[in-house]
């Protein structure tokens, strides 16, 4: 019998190679390449169709099967409406964040109308139990500690669960590889066979994932292109609300969001994320001004806050946190050459305030609003809301759902909108006074007029 081989595999694409190497040959990365055990006599993995024939795209029975709704409205949201059979969930985030206590409330949810199992794989019967006991979860919920991959899957076939949880994929390993729990052949392999089990029976499953220092999960990125949805649990642990948000899903948008907060009986979903992240002073400051969002389905207003103070060092400084730094230095230019603005001998800092990541160019106009602001030390009314696109030209690019994000601002009381002209209403909004502008120059020249 031969024996195995050390060959090194990288974490990012799951390449080999037999020497280690600083960069990956096959997909550029730089440290990427960690050593594994490659088997002697390669594994046969049993296909997912029924059989190699062709079939035609018009013979295919294809029906839309009813989603199994959670029971946390939130988590549906970012699910796409709930869960789909068959369909692979692989949830990650920061350690303490909350990804384990979302899962057992979601399972002792559904586990009153539908059989489920909780396999973990990092914390004993008696930890879950009492965990089970501080959320005030009385549902008796099917409990496997095992991390044997083999033993995980004969208890799935025993009795095929309408869902299950692993927790966590890390954890979990096969006998048919002789590398330690954790490395991207186990992690690899085990995902697939997981996933296998799960679209051949129906199962929905959901994977834990951990994540390295970086915030991106750990194992090869591979797992994520397996699973059908990929979900980040985001927040500050020293925070009592968490951000749930969608990074891939094959049955629902992307980038959406679900809000929750961290309570002594667990997660509570927050209906009006909105009141969140609009938690201001009564008094109207200089650099704040309010944003309607768009995170998947649901319009968010959110609040960004700038500071611009005289720079006491050569070179200034522009600090982000929550916005897109890049896009800042854009928008400073884009202000001084079109607006009349200069920063250049200015620090810029701005936050979107309550810890939400706004990656969307709509945010565009409220950034460079409330700069402006700042630098001119006048407050924006507390009842005007801003988005629209900045262009390099100076012009202001309309957005996608604008009529959704008036709709929005009019709901939570506010007066004046201001966005591009192309998002004008064709009706009348009940209550909210809209201003159209089509330049830079137009919008400061309504900032100046307020």
């Amino acid at each position: 019998m031969a024996k195995n081989a050390t060959v090194y595999v990288c974490a990012q694409c799951g390449g080999q190679t037999s020497k280690w190497q600083g960069q990956c040959p096959h997909c550029l990365a730089w440290n990427t390449l960690a050593e594994s055990i490659r088997e002697a006599t390669p594994r046969r993995f049993q296909s997912l169709a029924a059989s190699g024939e062709v079939t035609r795209l018009s013979a295919v029975c294809a029906q839309e099967a009813p989603r199994l709704a959670s029971g946390l409205a939130e988590f549906d949201r970012v699910l796409g409406g709930g869960l789909v059979g068959g369909g692979v969930v692989l949830i990650g985030g920061d350690p303490g964040i909350g990804k384990s206590t979302l899962l057992l409330q979601a399972l002792a949810e559904i586990a009153a109308r539908e059989h489920v199992l909780y396999v973990s794989g990092e914390e004993s019967a008696t930890q879950i139990a009492l965990r089970a006991r501080r959320l005030g979860i009385t549902a008796d919920l099917p409990l496997l500690t095992e991390i044997r991959l083999e033993g995980i899957l004969s208890t799935l076939r025993a009795a095929p669960p309408r869902v299950a949880v692993i927790d966590s994929i890390q954890t979990v390993y096969t006998e048919q590889l002789q590398s330690a729990p954790g490395s991207v052949a186990q992690v690899r392999e085990c995902a697939q066979e997981l996933t296998r089990h799960a679209k051949q029976s129906g199962t929905s499953l959901f994977l834990v994932g951990h994540v390295t220092k970086e915030g991106a999960l750990a194992g090869p990125r591979v797992l994520e292109h397996i699973v059908d949805t990929v979900l980040y649990f985001e927040g500050d642990t020293g925070s009592s609300f968490r951000l749930i948000r969608a990074f891939k899903n094959r049955y629902g948008a992307v980038n959406e969001l679900g809000v929750f907060a961290m309570t002594d009986k667990g997660l509570k979903g927050v209906a009006n994320p909105s009141a969140l992240f609009l938690t201001r002073d009564e008094r109207e400051a200089p650099g704040s001004c309010v944003v309607v969002a768009q995170e998947g389905t649901r319009p968010l207003l959110v609040e960004i806050q700038a500071l611009v103070d005289a720079a006491h060092a050569p070179n200034p400084r522009r600090l982000t946190v929550g916005v897109d730094g890049n896009r800042l230095a854009m928008l400073l230019a884009v202000l001084h050459r079109h607006g009349g603005v200069p920063c250049y001998d200015q620090d810029v800092f701005v936050n979107a305030v309550g810890g939400v990541k706004i990656t969307e160019p709509a945010v565009d106009l409220a950034v460079a609003l409330a700069v402006v602001s700042s630098l001119r030390n006048k407050p924006i009314p507390h009842k005007l809301a801003v988005f629209g696109e900045v262009g390099l030209a100076g012009e202001i690019r309309p957005v996608q759902r604008g009529q959704e994000r008036l709709k929005e601002a009019a709901k939570l009381g506010f007066g004046q909108a201001l966005c591009p002209r192309g998002n004008l209403p064709k009706a009348r909004i009940a209550g909210l006074e809209v201003t159209g502008v089509a330049s830079l120059a137009e919008a400061l020249e309504f900032f100046r007029r307020l």
